[in-house]
């Protein structure tokens, strides 16, 4: 019979080993050997969902990883213009790395309440905390800048660009509109065959996505952010059309 885990219990020295080793897993480089016994901490979460901690468990660890992504994206924040794609695709691939831990580890929390009594998946609602606290705050900035360096060689490396068009792809996949013949360079088949005359509907649409990325601030401030804009012109408009190609 397993001993009583009150709520004192689980938040005395249940959740406090949870806590550090989700730490390390969120904080560590790929390849990083983590110094914690993932056997003690399934069995961890599995005694407090058999005692009934989930539903506080579950609330601790979305506010651990909103905690983390927040700082993150601080971090990202004051990155110069030069360190800032490669900031972003560390931050993004450190990211995912984690939760390749840190959701088998809650396997019987989401099976047993996120799945059963929230209707929802454990991985999906931790993909979603990225995009909140981190894409979306910075998809404005990292869109140009994207476009920029895909016009100049060597200036970030394939595997770099890919992961990172392909990464947006996976948590909103409308990102798509923002920059059409970027994304389907590393999405196959997200362009339908244009037709003659749906160009003009095409070029509409580029014209008001245009609008309102200005009215982001897109084209404000320093002389590369204007160049990025007018990078975001090219590939939006005229290169949108050539990239779906006549069928």
């Amino acid at each position: 019979v397993m001993n009583v885990i009150t709520i004192e219990d689980y938040k005395s020295t249940y959740w406090p080993k949870l806590d550090s080793a989700i730490d390390q897993l969120l904080t560590q480089s790929p390849g990083d050997y983590i110094p914690i016994s993932y056997e003690q901490i399934y069995s961890c979460v599995y005694k407090c969902v058999c005692q009934q901690h989930s539903e506080q468990m579950y609330s601790d660890l979305i506010k651990k990883i909103t905690n983390h992504l927040e700082r993150v994206s601080k971090e990202l924040q004051a990155s110069p213009p030069d360190l800032y794609i490669e900031r972003f695709n560390v931050a993004l691939g450190q990211y995912m790395g984690a939760l390749q831990s840190i959701v088998p580890l809650f396997i019987y929390m989401n099976k047993f309440y996120i799945e059963t009594k929230l209707n929802r998946d454990l991985k999906d609602d931790l993909i979603k905390l990225f995009t909140e606290h981190v894409a979306e705050k910075h998809i404005y900035n990292l869109m140009p800048l994207l476009l920029e360096a895909q016009s100049t060689p060597f200036q970030i490396t394939p595997s770099t660009m890919a992961n990172i068009v392909k990464g947006l792809y996976t948590l909103r996949p409308e990102w798509v509109q923002m920059a059409p013949a970027l994304f389907s360079k590393f999405i196959p088949n997200i362009l339908p065959p244009a037709v003659e005359s749906e160009l003009q509907e095409y070029a509409a649409q580029d014209q008001k996505l245009q609008r309102e990325l200005i009215q982001n601030g897109f084209t404000r401030g320093d002389q590369s952010r204007k160049r990025a804009g007018e990078e975001l012109t090219y590939n939006g408009s005229s290169a949108c059309a050539s990239s779906r190609g006549y069928r």
